[in-house]
């Protein structure tokens, strides 16, 4: 890997963190547990993304057994924080969905630094950020193509 895709992928290693963090203090601010915080986050940024999680996908994200996911959920509903949905073609299907409560507590939470990030993009013109999504885009595929993987042990 030559040195400016070094330099790449540590920025991106750095964006995660600190998106990470934002997720964790928007969890403590809403007086979540670490595991319900990453949990929610997850939930919303499926949600963001057009393509809602069911609760296996979730279990599978967070690492956790169906059942502790089950439990997890419940307390997450129970607050009030999502909603499970039903699949209109197969009903059999159930979709985690974020309450419109969240949406206006994520939207104040993430209010400064989303105007912060929103002004630093301007610098930018749209090739150059056309580019720059395709970019992680890519990278977040090939991510999550292997986070789809088998768990692999840790070699000694």
């Amino acid at each position: 890997m030559d040195e400016s895709a070094e330099q790449m992928m540590a920025a991106l290693r750095a964006w995660g963190a600190a998106f990470n963090e934002f997720g964790r203090r928007f969890g403590r601010d809403a007086g979540l547990h670490v595991t319900d915080s990453e949990a929610l986050v997850l939930i919303v940024a499926a949600e963001d993304n057009g393509t809602p999680l069911t609760q296996s996908a979730l279990s599978r994200r967070i690492g956790l057994t169906s059942g502790a996911t089950s439990s997890l959920l419940n307390r997450l509903e129970q607050a009030g924080h999502i909603e499970r949905h039903r699949d209109r073609a197969d009903r059999r299907m159930v979709t985690l969905r974020s309450t419109e409560t969240v949406h206006r507590r994520v939207d104040a939470f993430f209010a400064e630094v989303g105007t912060d990030l929103a002004a630093e993009m301007t610098r930018y013109d749209q090739e150059t950020l056309a580019r720059l999504t395709d970019l992680v885009q890519d990278m977040t595929a090939i991510m999550e193509r292997h986070l789809i993987l088998p768990d692999t042990p840790a070699a000694p």
